[in-house]
């Protein structure tokens, strides 16, 4: 009895600690919100491809109202709001066009992007229309350039972002696990959903060993997705749709809000 007493309490306090960290997260996001500008950078992950709602002025980049870094903006309301992502951005695609609103006033900075310089679209359609074997070796080809060449990549975004906003909290997210394993799914195999988890994980490593390099915080969306993932029964992400195979291997609208936005929250 006394035990469970002692247990009960121990954990009163790891949820009053859980609960007071997020609450100073929170907090310090609003504080940020209110002395100086958002400015939100990256890829289709972050511009919000696959949970519809696109604005119309951004074409082609397919910025979303239910993109985390607008629903940022719309629980915070910075004093400055820019959204520059763009769907199918790559490192030089970000250092070219999206960096004009980062300056000095710049309070926060949020960004996804790598998993198209290492290939990730022919990743994904080589696994989806390849054997096995081929599939991996893709994926090898792939984690050979993210060993290789990304990281240096990686640095001159970080670099130069850092360089324009010297006082900027800058908040790096990764990419989620895309398949439940272990589990019965029509489609691929458990050998390519695998190995394109581990890819993710290891492309995930290398942003976040980078991201930490420079200073800056590393939100992992994994833990958030987990029990979402394509082949779970209430999936977060879009498997392949040939309807619009754009869209396919992306965030839904709740994985937007679910599974990007609390661990942003967290991280700002």
């Amino acid at each position: 009895m006394r035990r469970s007493r002692i247990a009960v309490f121990v954990t009163s306090l790891l949820l009053a600690a859980g609960a007071a960290l997020t609450g100073a997260a929170s907090a310090h996001g609003a504080q940020l919100a209110a002395t100086g500008g958002y400015v939100a950078l990256g890829d289709s992950y972050s511009s919000g491809v696959g949970a519809g709602s696109y604005i119309s002025s951004s074409g082609d980049c397919k910025r979303s109202t239910k993109a985390y870094p607008y629903l940022w903006n719309a629980a915070h309301a910075p004093s400055s709001f820019a959204f520059t992502a763009c769907s199918g951005a790559r490192t030089g695609d970000v250092l070219a066009g999206q960096l004009g609103p980062v300056n000095s006033s710049t309070a926060l900075v949020s960004i996804t992007i790598g998993g198209n310089d290492a290939g990730f679209a022919d990743v994904m359609t080589t696994c989806v229309t390849s054997s096995d074997s081929t599939c991996v070796s893709r994926i090898n080809t792939a984690r050979a350039y993210v060993d290789s060449t990304l990281p240096g990549k990686l640095d001159s975004v970080y670099s130069a972002i850092r360089t324009k906003a010297p006082n900027a909290r800058v908040v790096v997210i990764g990419y989620p696990r895309f398949y439940k394993l272990g589990t019965t799914c029509l489609g691929l195999s458990e050998t390519k959903r695998s190995a394109i988890n581990n890819a993710s994980d290891h492309l995930n490593a290398a942003i976040a060993q980078r991201a930490a390099a420079h200073g800056f915080v590393f939100g992992d969306v994994r833990t958030t997705f987990t029990g979402h993932e394509i082949c779970s029964g209430s999936s977060w992400l879009h498997s392949v749709n040939w309807l619009n195979i754009g869209e396919s291997y992306h965030p839904t609208a709740p994985g937007q809000s679910g599974g990007y936005l609390p661990v942003f929250n967290s991280a700002a």
